[in-house]
Parts: structure tokens; sequence; C-alpha cells
């Protein structure tokens, strides 16, 4: 018989498929800003925050919620090279593809985007953009220019925020959001939602208050980090639930298992 942490595991797979985001007051909010950005007359929207934030899932919501009232397209992966970039992008201004070997004429590319003002408003949303060259930041800074595509620019808040001190981007980028790592009392909802929306009642009110504690001082509130420990302490329960099932309380986690997933994951040290 399955483990009724088999699925409570699952749950907790770091992942930015739509289907597995969860609505919190925090990123309603987020989201009614990026969306309301989107519908200004901007060129760039810059969004960062640190890794685990919820960045990548937020822009893979607005394109698949956008995608049927807008030109909306999500570039998840920076391209290898300046190439492969900009033949994704003549295939998307165009609606035409190019020959493999085609090199994309740049200043022929900016004169069709200016030919688009008025007509045509492409938005593109670019994450992982802290990979993109400087090289390529400048290209896309002046496509930006023609006003009829639009860029949101996703990175990582680093502590040499070099990108965007640059003074060229510091007079375009005029809608700035940035995401955060999560309350407690958030961090505790997104927990719970993840268990009931697999409908694993049981297991979500085993996790208490005095538990949230814990999990949020180890993880600060951060989506990945968090995913990370709760992935651990259901593979834990797992292991007791298969092999020593007098370990487990199934109405109230051991705390000692919480701060086993902490040391397996290195929160805290022996």
């Amino acid at each position: 018989m399955k483990s009724r942490y088999e699925n409570a595991k699952a749950a907790f797979i770091d992942s930015v498929d739509v289907e597995d985001y969860i609505e919190l007051d925090t990123s309603i909010k987020v989201y009614k800003q990026l969306e309301h950005s989107i519908d200004k007359p901007l060129k760039m929207i810059l969004l960062f925050g640190k890794p685990g934030t919820g960045k990548s899932i937020l822009l893979n919501r607005i394109q698949s919620k956008l995608k049927h009232q807008k030109e909306i397209h999500y570039f998840d992966i920076p391209p290898v090279n300046e190439k492969e970039f900009f033949h994704k992008l003549f295939k998307i201004l165009t609606k035409q593809d190019l020959p493999p070997n085609t090199v994309v004429n740049f200043s022929a590319l900016v004169d069709f985007c200016k030919n688009l003002k008025d007509k045509r408003e492409i938005i593109i949303l670019l994450d992982e953009a802290q990979m993109y060259n400087s090289e390529m930041m400048e290209k896309i800074r002046l496509l930006s220019d023609s006003r009829s595509v639009k860029f949101v620019i996703s990175l990582h808040k680093t502590d040499n925020e070099d990108l965007i001190a640059k003074e060229h981007f510091k007079s375009r980028i005029w809608e700035v959001i940035e995401l955060k790592n999560v309350t407690k009392e958030d961090q505790f909802t997104y927990i719970h939602k993840k268990l009931l929306k697999k409908n694993l009642f049981e297991v979500a009110n085993s996790i208490k208050e005095k538990h949230m504690k814990l999990i949020h001082a180890f993880t600060d509130g951060n989506y990945r980090e968090c995913n990370k420990l709760l992935f651990t302490i259901f593979e834990i329960c797992e292991y007791y639930d298969e092999n020593d099932p007098s370990n487990i309380d199934y109405d109230n986690i051991p705390q000692k298992i919480i701060e086993m997933a902490a040391l397996k994951l290195g929160y805290i040290h022996v």
C-alpha cells in the first residue's frame, strides 16, 4: 500500500507549472501590479527578487492568463547565443521562419518594429535575464525604443546589480516590481493549499503553528527553500511510515523529523 506521504512529497517538487500556482495575498498583489504595469505605455518593466521568490511562476501565469487577450510571449530559458535569440524573436515579430543559417539583420529588425508602432504591441517576458550579456541587453533596449515591443525583464536580485545600474536602463525601466520572501502566515497558507490541492487533508492538519515557526525560521519564507524542506520532511515521514510507524504521529508531525530534514539540507549543523 502506497504511503500517504508519497503524494505529499510530490506536492513540493519545485515547479513553474501554472497548475502549481498558489494564490496568496502577496502573490495576488504582485500579479495585479504586473498586469497593471503591462497595460501602461511602458517600454521596459523590471521584475526582480532573490532566487526562489516566485518570479518564473509569476511570468508563466501571466502569460497563460493574458495569451488570449494580448500578443505575449514567454522566453523561459535564455538562448545559447544571440543568433538563436534573434531567430526566435524574428519569428514572433514577422510571423515567419528564417532559414537556419541566416543571420538576422538587426538594423532591419529595428526598422520593422518601428513600422509596427500603433499597429501591434508585442510583450516579451524575459526570464533569467541576468544570463543575457550586455550587448544583447543593449539590443533589447533598442528594440524597446520602437514602442511596438515591450519587455518584462526578470532577474535575480544580487548585491551587484550591474545590469540595472547602467544609465541607459535607469532611464528606460519605468516600473520596478520586487518579489520578496513571504511571511510566516502566507507560508503556512502556501503549504496547506499545496497539500489540500492533492486532497491530503490529514497531512495538512498534521502541520501545526509551532511547526510553521520552525519551517519559516529555516527557510526565511523562500518558496524554493520551503519546497526543498517540505519534500525532505515528507521523504523522512514516508520512510518511517513504511519501516517504523511507531515513530510517526499522524496527527502531529514530530519536531525531530523537521529538524532531521533541516540537518540533511544544511539549515542546522551538529
